[in-house]
């Protein structure tokens, strides 16, 4: 995890580099906005990132002198089946269709979408290490 958090640190130091920049020398607030939003998304990724190789350690794709037959202590369990994925892609196109047709239809995507991610969230739960 350590590459990829300094790599979403790297983007994240660009984005506020550029936004700086950019909102130095325009007035687009639209243009800072965008720029802003970016920093804050690729920040968390690396907030994250950093988190989970501080909670994890070093993984054996982390050290240069590392076998291909080396397994990571800790193991993630996915499901063979879940209809998550149904419900988070069934809500995320209501509330696309419901930004275009009304408040009624994008606030039914978002009943259908939350149930999709709570259970992406929460599924392993159950399940022992």
């Amino acid at each position: 995890m350590k590459a990829e958090a300094w790599l979403f640190t790297g983007t994240a130091l660009f984005f506020a580099a550029t936004t700086v920049v950019y909102r130095w020398f325009s007035a687009d607030p639209a243009g800072s906005s965008a720029l802003c939003v970016s920093f804050v998304m690729s920040g968390l990724v690396a907030a994250f990132l950093w988190r989970q190789h501080r909670r994890g350690g070093e993984r054996p794709e982390d050290r240069g002198d590392a076998e291909v037959r080396e397994v990571s202590g800790r193991r993630l369990f996915f499901p063979d089946r879940s209809f998550h994925p149904v419900l988070t892609a069934a809500g995320t196109a209501l509330m696309g269709l419901g930004v275009v047709q009304g408040l009624w239809l994008f606030l039914i995507g978002l009943g259908v979408l939350a149930p999709g991610i709570l259970g992406f969230a929460f599924q392993n739960l159950d399940h022992a290490e």
